[in-house]
């Protein structure tokens, strides 16, 4: 057969085969322990030919061999590393010419069909991938032995038989519609023929097989777009060939089962190219009657899911409209497999009501004369969503409706005004229903029944929740204030009813309705949330999920309750008292956090009490360490709003406990046990200091109109606190400064402080410098650079505070080059934040360059090496770097001098990396420093990138002189569009790469 392709051989056995081409190897068949014992008798101690390795091209004899042995390797080797070895060069051979041969070979039918499977594999491989290889005098013949293939592998291997339909498919799409116009005609034709040596049945499922994977093959081909376009046509024009066959197929008595599921799968894939709905109007109804059968019921519901979802599906309302009845038929069958617990049946037909009504919504309810159909068509789905049981232990239908309901609210309140109205006279009673399915659905089973349920089974019910209290949010939009009228009047009632004893799972689900809207939509104006919070003191806690949904819903009403201060202290005790209770952990400190955040102004009352029992639930140490940082914030939000004497008193009762452990923490020798300590007593303390702000910076936004507390005059708290402590944590770092995690801590402490107090901080300044420069000169590490970066940011302007941060900049930059010159390969992480930091400078004070002490050539050097990293993030910061430093050029006369003397060497690290030495997804960096040279040193670059791109093989031996020529064009001529400067490097890196073109860069 095929032996051509010598010419461009060398550019085959190039290419690597992409993930589609590894399936067979890298998830191979296992023998079967018959067949094991049949081929053992074959194998060869496990070794191939010595050269083979190396050499994919071999004498033709030794070719079928070699592969064999190669397969013996892979599956029986014991060893990884012979394994991998086979792996990696069948993967080489079966991308080889010389697959064109021992494919066949491999098909023979003394071969096992794990071997026959690599065979057909590579043919596959072959078509599909390399179709310009083979001569066009030869299709007619590859044509041919594959139909012969398919028809002896007919009663054979069904996973042989599908790869060589696969490749036919491969091949047909290839010739279409040109070279073979009636593929697919011409397909049913053969595998029709009398005369074939195979049964009817045999040749009826090969032929079904081959029409099934054919639209498959179409879906992820790599026909260049313009082909694709004219293939689809073609093959649209086949189903005349197609359905009328699968129709006859499917209502004939006679069909075996095996038969008509395949006929179903054959139809689902057919309709995925987009056929015109009216076109599958009686397999569509034949795949309805398929449904009563239990054998074929999956495979019908794929089958008609598929053509409904179908986008062009909208256009073919009269068929639409011949389907809802259809639908409807199956509400008996519905209700008969939910009073059985048939989970799949009502699963299938839930499917099948929710993609006519999802998809089509629109067009259904466009259908004026037609509203009664389309309404009983949402109330199936209703039926649907308040499906009995709980989710997901009794049933897993219900959240497949979800969707449907945010799909038609969107249709009908994107309708003009007065036809609006009238669907919203329909569907807001409709609506008003889903809430009260919904909440039932929202609600808990009984306890004994949860303590059964597995851990994934409960997490799959809590996002189960969550989808529903997204959709009640949702529904608010149509139903607006009547929906929380409605909510407060069944709670009311409840709460307040005297006849029968109400279920706290009824009770929790009304409020989580509640929280569910609050969360999310302002509710300040609402005449209910009043009622609401008197409700709730009345309401008899016994059980952890309506104590969790209580406390949730007063932290949703934190900005009401900011809004109404005279309402906190009904709820107030109630989240306080909950603090106590570990099982309450999350919603009780989060609530209590939400109130001192949005209603600190009026908090000051209730002050002592809130930090005394804050205080003692820390000290019990009661909840988990998240809990407790988020604890110290909402402590930090209350004491922000008081009196400056007022924050010392409490923050010297809340933190001296603290400071006392950390003193005599500091004095013990380190261990692990007590390292944890520390760290979490400087994570209170800087988690304290992240949201106390006595001059509220975080308010500054929200206008004028709040009532803020005059700003007090003298020394921060917060600053107070931390010179009292500063020898302290000074003593700690001296036994710790080998510990990053610990340093980490100390940094965060100062870092948090600085954002949280900004110009506030500059007392602090001198001795901070100077403890980070002790620091960082004992131990480089990356938190002290973040450090230092923040006080560039807030401190270096200002000429006060300029002495001791260029101090402090100078000494960290020397230390992080002596790093340099030992080796930093060993700490991306502190050079990524030393660029950062020399981006900072520039960026805030460019002055700090003009240091004599200051090396820019030695920082210029280093931040070239820091490019060639293997990190992302560090070759990111170092680009930031670059950009930040080329356009000072001009106005820093060292920065200047160094570009111009070293800029060539950039400029090379850059065309290294856009040739392959990065990864493609740091191009768009690489292109940032190539428009900044262009911008900022023209003339430079004109003369760099022409003496760069000079050598052969530079920046990669894929391109072409004229392809360096075009490039440097164009980026000389691009001093204005970034953008386009972007898009070059992209398509210049491809080229590099030898990608240009490739199915492998069409997302990119």
């Amino acid at each position: 057969m095929i032996e051509h392709g010598q010419s461009s051989g060398s550019q085959d056995t190039g290419r690597t085969p992409g993930p589609g081409n590894c399936r067979a190897l890298s998830s191979p068949f296992l023998l079967s322990p018959s067949v094991r014992k049949r081929e053992q008798s074959r194998r060869t101690k496990s070794r191939l030919f010595p050269g083979l390795w190396q050499d994919p091209e071999w004498p033709a004899p030794a070719q079928s061999c070699a592969v064999l042995q190669a397969l013996h390797q892979l599956y029986y080797d014991p060893n990884i590393e012979n394994k991998n070895l086979a792996q990696k060069w069948l993967m080489q051979a079966q991308v080889s010419p010389q697959a064109w041969h021992f494919s066949w070979q491999l098909l023979q039918p003394d071969k096992v069909p794990e071997i026959q499977y690599f065979g057909a594999s590579a043919l596959h491989i072959k078509i599909s991938r390399y179709w310009s290889d083979i001569p066009t005098d030869q299709y007619e013949s590859l044509k041919a032995q594959l139909f012969t293939q398919i028809t002896r592998f007919a009663s054979g291997s069904k996973i042989v038989l599908t790869r060589l339909c696969v490749a036919l498919a491969s091949l047909a799409l290839s010739m279409m519609p040109d070279a073979w116009p009636c593929a697919v005609a011409d397909m049913v034709r053969l595998f029709q023929a009398e005369d074939s040596p195979v049964d009817g049945q045999g040749r009826c499922l090969a032929l079904l097989e081959l029409l099934t994977v054919l639209p498959e093959e179409f879906q992820t081909s790599r026909l260049p777009q313009y082909r694709k376009g004219l293939v689809r046509t073609s093959l649209a024009m086949e189903c005349g060939a197609v359905f009328p066959l699968l129709e006859q197929l499917l209502q004939q008595p006679s069909s075996p089962s095996c038969v008509r599921q395949k006929v179903l799968k054959c139809f689902s894939s057919w309709v995925q190219l987009e056929v015109p709905l009216q076109d599958c109007e009686a397999l569509i109804q034949a795949a309805f009657a398929a449904l009563q059968d239990s054998e074929l019921f999956d495979s019908s519901v794929e089958a008609i899911v598929n053509a409904i979802s179908q986008p062009d599906a909208q256009r073919y309302v009269n068929t639409l409209l011949k389907l809802i009845p259809l639908v409807l038929g199956l509400q008996d069958q519905l209700r008969q497999a939910v009073q059985n617990g048939d989970m799949e049946t009502s699963h299938g037909i839930c499917r099948i009501a929710v993609a006519l009504g999802e998809n089509h919504s629109r067009a259904l309810l466009d259908q004026v004369d037609h509203w009664q159909s389309f309404l009983a068509l949402v109330n199936m789905i209703m039926f649907c969503t308040g499906i009995p049981g709980h989710y997901p232990v009794n049933e897993t239908t219900s959240s497949l409706t979800l969707t449907f309901w945010y799909t038609l609210q969107d249709d009908i309140l994107s309708f003009e005004a007065e036809k609006q109205a009238v669907y919203q006279q329909v569907y807001r009673p409709v609506y008003f229903q889903l809430v009260d399915v919904l909440l039932h659905k929202a609600q808990f089973p009984s306890d004994e029944e949860y303590g059964f349920w597995s851990s994934d089974e409960k997490e799959q019910f809590r996002i189960y929740r969550v989808d529903i209290s997204d959709t009640l949010m949702y529904v608010y939009e149509m139903l607006g204030a009547e929906l929380l009228s409605n909510l407060y009047d069944k709670l009311g009632r409840l709460l307040t009813s005297s006849e029968e004893p109400y279920s706290w799972q009824h009770t929790e689900a009304l409020l989580y309705g509640f929280q569910s809207i609050a969360e999310t939509i302002d509710v300040n104006y609402s005449d209910v949330v009043p009622g609401l919070i008197g409700l709730i003191p009345r309401i008899s806690i016994s059980n952890v999920q309506l104590a969790d949904t209580v406390m949730f819903t007063i932290g949703a009403l934190s900005e009401w309750l900011a809004d109404h201060p005279v309402m906190i202290n009904s709820v107030l005790p109630l989240v306080l008292h909950a603090l106590g209770n570990p099982e309450l952990s999350v919603s009780s400190v989060s609530t209590l956090k939400k109130i001192c955040r949005e209603c600190k102004y009026d908090l000051p009352p209730y002050a002592a009490n809130i930090v005394a029992v804050s205080q003692d639930v820390l000290m019990k140490q009661i909840h988990k360490t998240s809990q407790c940082m988020w604890l110290m914030q909402a402590l930090g939000f209350l004491l922000s709003a008081l009196q400056v004497e007022e924050i010392l008193k409490n923050l010297h009762l809340l933190i001296s406990p603290y400071i006392q452990q950390l003193e005599k923490l500091a004095e013990e020798i380190p261990n692990p046990s007590n390292k944890l300590a520390i760290v979490h007593i400087l994570g209170l303390l800087s988690n304290l200091f992240t949201t106390l702000d006595i001059s509220h910076h975080e308010d500054d936004h929200e206008g004028s109109e709040l009532r803020k507390l005059a700003v007090p005059q003298g020394p921060n708290p917060v600053v107070v606190v931390l010179q009292q402590v500063f020898q302290l944590i000074q003593k700690v770092l001296s036994k710790w400064l080998n510990d990053a995690q610990v340093v980490e801590a100390v940094c965060a402490i100062f870092e948090k402080s600085v954002k949280t107090l900004l110009d506030d901080f500059a007392p602090m300044v001198p001795q901070l410098c100077e403890m980070l420069g002790r620091m960082y000169s004992t131990i480089p590490q990356a938190s002290a650079l973040d450090l230092t970066r923040q006080l560039v940011h807030i401190f270096a302007h200002e000429p006060a505070h300029f002495p001791p941060i260029e101090a402090l900049f100078l000494l960290v930059t020397s230390v992080t080059l002596t790093l340099f010159q030992q080796g930093p390969r060993d700490h991306p992480d502190i050079v990524d934040s030393f660029m950062q930091l020399l981006a900072q400078a520039l960026k805030r004070k460019p002055d700090l360059f003009l240091c004599q002490r200051m090396d820019v050539k030695a920082v210029f050097q280093c931040a070239v090496l820091a490019l060639k990293f293997p990190e992302a993030p560090t070759v990111k910061a170092s680009c930031g770097f670059f950009t930040e430093l080329l356009p000072r050029c001009g106005e820093v006369e060292p920065v200047g001098k160094v570009v111009q003397e070293h800029g060539r060497v950039l400029l090379i690290a850059v065309l290294e990396a856009i040739g392959g030495q990065a990864s493609r997804s740091l191009m768009d960096c690489f292109a940032d420093i190539l428009f900044a040279l262009n911008k900022h040193c023209f003339s430079l670059l004109s003369m760099w990138i022409k003496e760069a791109l000079q050598p052969p093989g530079f920046p990669s031996a894929r391109l072409s002189p004229e392809q360096k020529d075009t490039f440097s064009q164009q980026i000389l001529r691009e001093r204005v569009n970034k953008r386009r400067v972007k898009e070059m490097v992209k398509e210049f890196t491809l080229l590099c790469r030898g990608l240009h073109g490739t199915d492998y860069t069409a997302d990119y």
